[in-house]
C-alpha cells in the first residue's frame, strides 16, 4: 500500500505545528498582527499636506501613553507562584486601572486598558483580567514581564517611567 498520502498529511500536521511555535517565538500572536515587527509598529506614511499618520488607532503601539504622577495614577504589581496541577499561576495586582476587555483596540479611557504578558521580552498573550494560568515557561532563567496599557495598545507610564512589573526566575 502506498504510503504518501499518510506521511503527507502527518508532515503537514507536525509541520504546522512546528510553525506556530516558532512563529509565537519570533513575537507573532494570534491577535491579528505581529508584535515582534518594529515597522508594524511605527507610523504610516502622512497623506501629502496631512498631519503625521499613524497606524492602529491612529498611535503607535510603542508610544508610550504618560500620565501625571499622584494618587489616582496607576500601580501595577505581579505574582507567579506554580500551579499545583501543572504551570504557573500569574495575578496582576493594578491600583487606578480597570481591565476593560470590551473597549481593547478602541479609543484610550482614562484609568482603563489591558495588560500584554511577555516572557524573555516575546509578548504572548493580552490579558484582559488579573488572572492568568501559563501552561508552561522555558527551562533555565526566565523573565515574565507584564505592562500595563491603554485601550488602543500604547504602554502606560507615569511620568516617563513604563508601568510594567518583572519577575526573573530560574525554572529546572
Amino acid at each position: 500500500m502506498d504510503r504518501s498520502v499518510p506521511m503527507l498529511l502527518i508532515g503537514l500536521v507536525f509541520g504546522g505545528g512546528i510553525g506556530f511555535v516558532v512563529a509565537a517565538g519570533q513575537g507573532i500572536t494570534l491577535d491579528g498582527h505581529d508584535h515582534g515587527d518594529a515597522g508594524h509598529h511605527e507610523a504610516s506614511q502622512p497623506a501629502e499636506g496631512s498631519g503625521a499618520g499613524q497606524s492602529h488607532g491612529q498611535l503607535g503601539h510603542d508610544e508610550p501613553l504618560s500620565l501625571e504622577a499622584g494618587p489616582d495614577a496607576p500601580t501595577l504589581k505581579i505574582t507567579l507562584v506554580p500551579d499545583p496541577a501543572s504551570g504557573w499561576n500569574l495575578q496582576v495586582m493594578t491600583t487606578g486601572f480597570r481591565f476593560a476587555p470590551e473597549n481593547a483596540s478602541k479609543a484610550h479611557v482614562p484609568g482603563e486598558g489591558h495588560a500584554h504578558l511577555y516572557v524573555n521580552g516575546a509578548k504572548v498573550a493580552r490579558l484582559y483580567g488579573p488572572w492568568l494560568h501559563i501552561a508552561a515557561l522555558p527551562s533555565g532563567e526566565t523573565t515574565v514581564e507584564v505592562t500595563l496599557n491603554a485601550n488602543d495598545h500604547r504602554p502606560l507610564a507615569v511620568e516617563g517611567e513604563p508601568l510594567a512589573a518583572r519577575i526573573s526566575l530560574d525554572i529546572p
